[in-house]
This record gives C-alpha cells, structure tokens and sequence, in this order.
C-alpha cells in the first residue's frame, strides 16, 4: 500500500509517505507557514521515494478540528492531488491523530483524553483508547465544549493536547482521579495520520475526494458570515 497524508491543523505543518508499513515524514512548528511548506515537503516526499502521484492508493487527511484556515490548507491540497490523480481519500481527525502520536510513544497508555485549545473559551475533546492493534480508537464522540462540561467514562487515562496548558484546572477538577498524567505538547502529525489512514483505507474507509469534508466541531465559525 502506497499513501500520501497531510496534516495542517495547528501550528505544526508536516506530510507523510506511508509505503508497506514503513513510513517517511517531514515535520514543522511553523506557525502562518504552511501554505509555504506543504507542497515542497509532499514535493520532496514523493522525489526520495521515486513516485507520481498515480502511483499512490489513497491519500490521507486530517480533517480537523483545528485551525479554520488550517484545516481549510490540508483539504485544499489533497483535493487538488487527489483529483488530478483520481484518488480517494481517508479522513482522520486531527484529535485522532495526536492520540496516537502519544500512544506511539508511550507503551503504557491505554486511554488519551485529547483536548486541543479551541479558543472563546472552549476546547475540541475526544477520548481515545488504544485497540489491539495499537491504534487509537475513538470511545464516545468527538466535541466542541467548555473544559468543565466534557464528557468521559469512568477510566484513567492520560491529559494530552494543548487544552490541557490551558484549561488544565478546569479539566484536572472534572476527572479528577481519573488523570494518570499529563502532556502538552503533543502535535498532530502526518506520520500518525498515515498510519491512521492505511488502517481505514484497508477497512474501507477511503471515500471519494468530494466527499471528503473537513471538519470544524464549532459550526459557527465554519458558517459563512451571511450565514450566522
């Protein structure tokens, strides 16, 4: 299997090439750079690997939450690609993504309790448990919430994500016991979102690009201003 992902929803920019398991990734915190850096990294990414764009299976993208001009970056370029290419495409939230970024990296963690600033006071919340395979799973629903009202089972598991820097009261006082530990800076990347993506693509998750819609959790700010 041969994927391409791209990932631009915070401050951190990067794409991934996923090919039989083995996965290649160029990787930025570069905030107000990404339209800059997207396209030379793929560039760059698919040279080293000897590809065309009609060579890839399917093209991974991280479709929020996050930035709103961020995550419009990422469905911009992979439309472009996958339309030239006639590629579908498998949508990973970004919130997905960097629970298994951190499960990657901790061998222990079985729970993240994934909370991404969201700014006017809310976070985007998803809880996330390690599957058989590794892989972070979602258990309940993704959110849009203020830090004192989200929803979680009553599990320990791990405060991960820019929410917990700022909202870490708040939240250390809902879950309370339940908080095993906590890690800010935890981005999503593309590697994770690649890694994501050839699991859903093998499953059947790939769709077509045009039904590849972001999403932004907050629909207030993803209406137009004539729509509010």
């Amino acid at each position: 299997m041969k994927l391409l992902a791209v990932e631009t929803s915070t401050d951190a920019c990067s794409a991934a090439l996923f090919i039989d398991g083995e996965i290649s990734e160029k990787f930025a915190v570069a905030p107000r750079e990404h339209t800059k850096l997207i396209l030379p990294m793929i560039d760059e990414l698919m040279a080293d690997a000897q590809l065309k764009p009609q060579q890839l299976d399917a093209i991974g993208l991280s479709r929020g939450p996050g930035s709103f001009t961020g995550v419009r970056i990422a469905g911009g370029v992979v439309q472009g690609i996958a339309y030239g290419a006639d590629l579908p495409v498998v949508p990973v939230s970004t919130l997905a993504a960097i629970a298994q970024d951190f499960f990657n990296r901790r061998a222990d963690a079985e729970l993240s309790f994934t909370a991404m600033d969201a700014r006017m006071d809310e976070i985007f919340w998803g809880v996330y448990q390690r599957n058989e395979l590794g892989l972070a799973e979602l258990y309940g629903a993704e959110a849009v919430t203020p830090a004192g009202d989200v929803i979680f089972p009553d599990r320990a598991g791990f405060g991960v994500g820019s929410g917990w820097g700022v909202y870490a009261e708040q939240l250390g006082q809902r879950l309370a016991e339940r908080v095993l530990g906590v890690e800010v800076e935890v981005w999503p990347r593309a590697a994770c979102v690649a890694q994501l993506a050839a699991y859903g693509f093998a499953n059947g998750l790939a769709v077509a690009v045009e039904q590849a819609m972001p999403v932004y959790l907050r629909d207030k700010v993803a209406k137009k201003q004539s729509e509010r």
